[in-house]
């Protein structure tokens, strides 16, 4: 049986010179990278891009020419993350969808799930080139809360918070994450519900037809 790619590491009471790590997880296009690397900036931390890692050290086990991308070798990865993040005393922002799935919960201290009403996100994704199946995944993704089961899966609901970016600035949403950090704001899930919103603007079959 394949090893989990979290069991082996360390727990934050063995690392008494960490402070915070927190992940930044969402559907591709919703903003990750960029709202990471201002949280790290502002938290005076170091950003850490998963996607950007796995291509710049060919972390991969092979590629998926259906959808076009690379696929990640989980366990490499893993371990990849914790050598960076063990030569650091300060804070760190993991930036990718599946960080909540090679991070050991234990080392959490955040979650944050990015959201986006998938009308704007689809604009997002199209700028980037996503398009057929790639495009039309993803946003179905997004409105079946995908990243957001994942993360309370792997780290459990009581670290996770759940950040609509739609119509807001990427100061917005740091401003918003820094507010739940410092303890002004409450973390909560369960704040979008896309299939919802889209029945009530008669636009839920267009995107299951497409799909």
């Amino acid at each position: 049986m394949p090893s989990n790619p979290k069991d082996d590491y360390v727990s934050l009471k063995e690392r008494k010179d960490f402070e915070k790590l927190i992940i930044i997880t969402g559907t591709p296009g919703v903003g990750k990278t960029i709202v990471s690397e201002k949280l790290a900036a502002r938290l005076d931390g170091l950003h850490v891009d998963l996607a950007e890692t796995v291509k710049r050290e060919k972390l991969t086990s092979g590629y998926d020419k259906r959808r076009q991308t690379l696929i990640a070798d989980m366990n490499k990865l893993a371990k990849r993350v914790q050598q960076v993040i063990k030569q650091r005393k300060d804070n760190v922002v993991i930036d990718g969808h599946y960080a909540p799935a090679v991070i050991p919960k234990a080392q959490v201290a955040r979650v944050f799930v990015l959201r986006c009403h998938p009308q704007q996100l689809k604009t997002q994704m199209q700028r980037r080139g996503f398009k057929g199946t790639k495009l039309w995944e993803n946003l179905t993704a997004e409105i079946l809360d995908v990243c957001l089961y994942d993360a309370i899966m792997n780290v459990g609901i009581e670290k996770v918070c759940e950040i609509d970016t739609t119509n807001k600035t990427v100061e917005d949403t740091v401003n918003e994450i820094l507010s739940i950090l410092n303890g002004e704001a409450k973390c909560a899930v369960g704040i979008t519900d896309w299939i919802e919103k889209l029945e009530k603007e008669n636009s839920l079959d267009q995107y299951l037809k497409e799909f």
